[in-house]
């Protein structure tokens, strides 16, 4: 955070080379490559972003076709651990296989794989897009379903002030601040939020208990950012973020936390040899404590689990001739992380073990990609390779006196995997575009996964140091027509297949244990639908995947199954209605189809269709009224179905608030 400080120093030092040549900072990476629109793309806007009902990323993603995370829950009621987010039904675990990235950098816990999705502001990012399949490419390793790309707002986009105030029907309160001024060539910003309330019941009212407490949650989270000009084609982008988010899951007692700092530094050049060159750093911890569902006593403390991420990428696009754009480049990640936790009885409420386990795990790799623009044909290839490493891995047990029971450390492993991907686009008559991709892709382990064992209820899952690597294999079929000034259409169909899937396998005895099954086979169809006409809007998404589990040996009672948590059917619809006066009202509907609680297909989570309203109305110059209003049917969402245990989405709930910006 340090080189934050230097910030406004940097700017005017500047001041005379900013009045001698005309500067224009962005603040975003380099331009976009010709490549993508051959892949299967949707943008999502600021505008997009920010009608949220419930004012989280999440909810917005969602309006994506094949969009999903690992469970329902948002990111108030759920373990932040099970965050894991997915495409095109390739889940089955909580990590996740979708590759999320902020102004460049890989934003997932390097110790659990989850999405820190309270601490992902909408209101601080200008877009968001999601390439569904499309493999690893420039993207580094991690994107077997596909890549998120969030990209932060600037000044221009936020204004010198921007601040926002709600409350909800429960006594939940949002607050966010934002003061982004322009400082010489360049500017900075500042940004604030805070979220807390009591929350709602997740346990159906037929299952409280005295220690049934509702889901409480208190969370906040602080942005710095800086971007000014070097030179008139090189400018320089600082990032800092920190965050906590504290919530409480079912019964009193049951707390979890998750905290984290991260910084980056970028540079990009934009002239004839343009460049991203891009460092960052995170520093998180994860802490959780369980309950017994028989005792209401605490069963488990997961009292730290601190972990750390480096990594950055260098990217070169050499000027090749006005036909091609070449990118060359290197990319790495480092993660090291330990998990430290108590078992305790919950009779006596003695300590009966105590566990640590964790690792090293690092992985380096190389990129080529050339777009080739032929006319109205569009050509792309490119190729990966990467060098993965996990050493140091162990598991420890002790006794409460500290000696000990289990000593596993285990051993290095290396390797080199290959990864490639190609695609095509033809614009063709009456704005119809033609694509065509295939492509491959890799997503290591987590630490998690090779070392740390957990227990949900009565179920144990076990760890597995001999997991391998997830390995993608898609192609893809695409259609993209605008048959309209504003209206636009895009229809695809895919194959993707993830071998040597990560998934939690039941064993004979009830237990789990994460082990590969031979492969995750989603094949299915993806449709989009946006138009505007005047004042008024819409923006439609369905995804139908069937997706089906290849297993054999151990794992085979799973074979042809359906991966848990994964819907058949998903699908989202806004009508919205946007008057140049300032107004904005907006109706959105989601499906989301009957999906397993389990691997083995034996509890079922409903089909569920949820309606959500947002609505902004001026007040004065700068000052606007927001109202909000989610699940409006007040349907029951099941999340989670452990039998006995069932927990629940959020139920009906209205905001109400007010949002200031001023220029």
């Amino acid at each position: 955070m340090r080189c934050l400080m230097a910030f406004p120093a940097l700017v005017f030092a500047v001041p005379a080379l900013a009045d001698a040549v005309p500067i224009v900072v962005l603040g975003r990476g380099l331009p976009d490559s010709p490549s993508v629109p051959a892949y299967d793309v949707t943008q999502l806007d600021r505008e997009s972003l920010s009608r949220a009902a419930s004012g989280r990323l999440e909810d917005a993603l969602a309006s994506v076709a094949g969009f999903a995370q690992f469970r329902r829950s948002d990111s108030r009621s759920s373990n932040p651990s099970a965050q894991g987010v997915t495409l095109r039904a390739l889940g089955g675990n909580a990590t996740s296989r979708t590759l999320v990235l902020l102004d460049g950098v890989p934003v997932a816990d390097p110790f659990f794989g989850f999405v820190p999705l309270s601490a992902l502001a909408p209101e601080r990012l200008a877009s968001a897009r999601v390439t569904r399949g499309g493999g690893s490419g420039a993207f580094g390793a991690g994107a077997v379903a596909g890549t998120i790309e969030l990209t932060s707002a600037g000044a221009r986009e936020l204004g010198l002030i921007s601040a926002s105030g709600l409350i909800d029907d429960r006594g939940d309160s949002e607050l966010s601040a934002t003061l982004a001024p322009h400082l010489g060539a360049g500017f900075a910003m500042v940004s604030a939020r805070w979220d807390q309330g009591p929350g709602f019941w997740t346990t159906p009212q037929t299952q409280r208990v005295a220690a049934s407490v509702p889901a409480r949650y208190n969370s906040w989270s602080t942005g710095l950012r800086g971007v000014a000009p070097l030179v008139p084609d090189v400018e320089v982008q600082l990032r800092g973020l920190a965050f906590q988010d504290n919530r409480t899951l079912r019964f009193a007692g049951a707390d979890t936390m998750a905290k984290g700092q991260d910084a980056s530094l970028r540079l990009i050049g934009r002239g004839a040899w343009a460049f991203d060159v891009l460092a960052y750093g995170q520093l998180r911890d994860f802490s959780n404590v369980v309950i017994s569902t028989a005792t209401y006593h605490k069963t488990l403390d997961q009292y730290a689990t601190p972990s750390t991420g480096f990594g950055g990428k260098f990217e070169l696009r050499p000027p090749v001739g006005g036909d091609h754009v070449l990118r060359l480049g290197a990319d790495w990640r480092i993660a090291t992380g330990r998990s430290q936790e108590a078992a305790y009885n919950p009779s006596t409420g003695a300590i009966t073990v105590r566990r640590q386990s964790g690792g090293h795990q690092s992985d380096r790799g190389l990129f080529i990609e050339d777009d080739w623009t032929l006319g109205a044909v569009v050509l792309t290839a490119g190729a990966r390779a990467d060098h993965w490493r996990q050493s140091a891995g162990f598991y420890h047990e002790t006794s409460p006196a500290g000696v000990a029971i289990v000593t596993n450390n285990f051993a290095n492993r290396s390797g080199w995997r290959g990864t490639f991907r190609t695609g095509a686009v033809v614009k063709a008559a009456g704005g119809i575009s033609l694509r065509a991709a295939a492509y491959t892709g890799l997503r290591l382990p987590t630490l998690n996964e090779l070392y740390r064992q957990f227990r949900v209820g009565t179920i144990t899952t076990y760890a597995n140091d001999r997991l391998g690597n997830e390995a993608l294999r898609g192609a893809e079929l695409g259609l993209d027509w605008t048959p309209a000034p504003g209206v636009s259409l895009s229809l695809t169909g895919f194959d993707d297949r993830v071998n040597q899937a990560i998934a939690n396998v039941t064993l004979p005895s009830g237990d789990r244990r994460r082990m590969p099954v031979d492969a995750i086979q989603a094949r299915g169809i993806e449709l989009g639908l946006r138009g505007r006409t005047g004042e008024v809007y819409w923006d439609g998404a369905l995804a139908w995947t069937k997706a089906k589990v290849v297993a054999s040996g151990m794992a085979s009672a799973l074979n042809g199954m359906r991966p848990a948590q994964t819907p058949k059917l998903a699908a989202s619809a806004t009508l919205g209605w946007q008057p140049r006066s300032g107004w904005s009202l907006a109706l959105t509907m989601r499906h989301v189809g009957a999906q397993y609680e389990d691997d083995l297909q034996a509890n079922v989570l409903p089909a569920v269709t949820t309606v959500n309203a947002y609505a902004e109305m001026p007040l004065r110059r700068g000052l606007s009224l927001v109202l909000r209003g989610e699940n409006l049917g007040d349907v029951a969402v099941v999340t989670l179905n452990q039998p006995p245990a069932i927990d629940l989405g959020a139920p009906r709930t209205l905001w109400a608030g007010v949002k200031v910006a001023l220029p």
